[in-house]
Order: structure tokens, then C-alpha cells, then sequence
């Protein structure tokens, strides 16, 4: 939102410090995020269940296109983040798996 009382520069610092407070949402909300799919390696290395499961990343990914474009936030993107989400969490589940 712009304000009129405020200068270009009081505005990028106000908008920079906004950003600055989403990132660290983001990284705490991502770091519990992996502490669950941490929990989900150890029981699917445990049941000798396989680190992937295609067809849950199927529904996943539908399922953030969707809420991406309700939130009107590039799909493709929300994909892309998803995608990358998901290979780091089926090689921790594999590097679990080989550990038992």
C-alpha cells in the first residue's frame, strides 16, 4: 500500500522490512514442514515403505496449482517450489532408509 506521507525511500524500506518478515516466516514454516516429512522417512524406513510416493505428489501438485491460483500466485511456479520441496524430502527419506 502506498502512503503519500511517506518518501520512496521510507517506502522500499517499509516494503524491504515486510519482505524481510515473510522470508523468516517461510524459513521457520519450511523448517517445520521437514521436521514432519523427517517423521514420515523414519516411519516409512521403518514399515519398509518406499521414500516416494507418486501418487500423493500427483494430488500435491494439483493441489498448489489450485491454491496458487486462488491466491494469484504463478502456478507454474507454486509447482516448481513444490517439485524442488519434494526431491530434497525423497533423498532424506532414502538417506534414512539406507541408514537402517
Amino acid at each position: 500500500m502506498v502512503n503519500a506521507n511517506e518518501t520512496p525511500q521510507e517506502q522500499l524500506l517499509r516494503l524491504r522490512a515486510s519482505i524481510d518478515n515473510i522470508d523468516a516466516a517461510l524459513i521457520y514454516m519450511l523448517a517445520e514442514r521437514f521436521r514432519c516429512t523427517q517423521q514420515v522417512g523414519e516411519l516409512k524406513a521403518t514399515n519398509a515403505m518406499p521414500p516416494s510416493d507418486p501418487a500423493r505428489e500427483a494430488r500435491q501438485t494439483a493441489r498448489l496449482r489450485t491454491l496458487a491460483l486462488d491466491a494469484d500466485l504463478d502456478p507454474d511456479f507454486a509447482e516448481k517450489w513444490l517439485n524442488f520441496v519434494v526431491a530434497e524430502v525423497i533423498h532424506h527419506h532414502e538417506r534414512i532408509a539406507s541408514e537402517r
